[in-house]
């Protein structure tokens, strides 16, 4: 069967060389990165090489970047690290209603734990509002935690604005940047950003590997007890294939972003029209969720009329279409997109929204095959 993958928010394929890099380090880096004997060393010489790649690209200092197992552990390091080291900042934080569940399940556990949340709505397009941000902030705000760009719908928050915002009031501003290493030139220092997450299996990376930045000014407790590794952030051997694949993902994206962003937004272009024209076609109300707002090129947020999206992606799958219908962490809930109910969406809507993530590798023909089939389903 053809399989065409419109799923790359979910994941993406690893690229042929960072399979090739990591197959090498498999067979040559068996040392323990603790370890002072050569192949320790030489092992610990693969994850500094990654970290150095990651700090380069982010224009950061080498020690500011901790290897994490991914973006769950990355936010909860990011954000609990700090309110357990700033226990004096204060018992109210503040997030979005659109944060990935990593963010969101996290703060709800915080509010059992005694800290006072305030959660920012988002206008029709899923921009994060700025003046409700500012009326939320109180002299015991510790933290903020605002996505950089949404997951399900690929809308990119006003991230400067906000930093530009906390600051001035002095108040530790976290990112979730999981869907946009990698889409697009992010400078964090430039932005005031506190701390940063970033997971390598969303730009064609290996899964179980992620990392965080951390302003040096700013010190965090660590999650995970034991050893001293990453400069005592973050105990546990590192996983050095997975690290070198990081390294070498993220570099290899970086080195090609503007050839990469122009072929995605042409193929987003004639997606999206390509969509329109054909749904438009049957006469189906057609609707791209957050069309207005700035998005990134690879991910297209649709409502269909009249379609029910659990028996649409069923049905695309069945002729190897792989989308899906918003967040994959949240594949297993029944329940609508909290994302698009926070941006007013009607019971109708949630009901035939799905999204599409293009990559790197997308191809016109697959995007024809895609629409397509959608065309005969729907």
């Amino acid at each position: 069967m053809k399989i065409v993958y419109l799923d790359n928010a979910a994941t993406t394929k690893m690229s042929d060389k960072v399979i090739n890099e990591m197959t090498k380090s498999f067979s040559e880096n068996y040392g323990n990165p603790s370890s002072v004997h050569a192949l320790g060393q030489r092992a610990k010489s693969a994850v500094e090489k990654a970290r150095h790649i990651v700090s380069q690209n982010l224009e950061v200092e080498t020690t500011e970047i901790v290897f994490t197992s991914g973006g769950a552990e990355g936010n909860n390091l990011a954000i609990r690290g700090f309110l357990k080291a700033n226990e004096d900042k204060g018992k109210h934080i503040v997030t979005s209603k659109i944060e990935h569940s990593t963010i969101l399940k996290d703060f709800e556990q915080l509010e059992k734990e005694g800290y006072e949340v305030s959660y920012i709505g988002t206008d029709e397009n899923g921009v994060v509002n700025i003046e409700e941000l500012k009326q939320e902030l109180r002299e015991d705000t510790a933290i903020v935690s605002i996505m950089f760009v949404n997951n399900e719908t690929g809308v990119i928050q006003p991230i400067k604005e906000i930093g530009e915002i906390l600051a001035e009031k002095n108040i530790f501003f976290h990112t979730d940047a999981v869907q946009a290493m990698g889409k697009i030139k992010i400078l964090p220092k430039d932005l005031k950003i506190g701390a940063l997450t970033g997971t390598a299996h969303k730009f064609y990376g290996p899964k179980g590997t992620g990392f965080v930045f951390v302003d040096k000014k700013y010190s965090i407790e660590k999650e995970i007890w034991g050893g001293s590794q990453e400069r005592n952030r973050r105990a546990g051997t590192e996983n050095v294939h997975g690290i070198l694949g990081l390294g070498v993902a993220l570099e290899e994206v970086y080195e090609n972003l503007k050839e990469i962003e122009e072929k995605e937004e042409k193929l987003q272009n004639y997606l999206e029209t390509k969509l329109k024209s054909e749904i438009g076609k049957l006469g189906k109300k057609i609707k791209i969720n957050g069309e207005k707002a700035n998005r990134i090129k690879t991910t297209t947020n649709v409502y269909i009329e009249g379609t029910d999206v659990q028996m649409l992606l069923v049905a695309l799958d069945l002729r190897g279409i792989c989308v899906s219908g918003g967040s994959a962490c949240m594949s297993g809930s029944l329940e609508s997109s909290h994302v698009l109910k926070a941006m007013g969406l009607t019971d109708e809507e949630l009901k035939g929204s799905f999204r599409i993530s293009i990559g790197k590798d997308t191809t016109i023909e697959e995007i024809d095959y895609f629409v397509e089939n959608l065309v005969e389903i729907v």
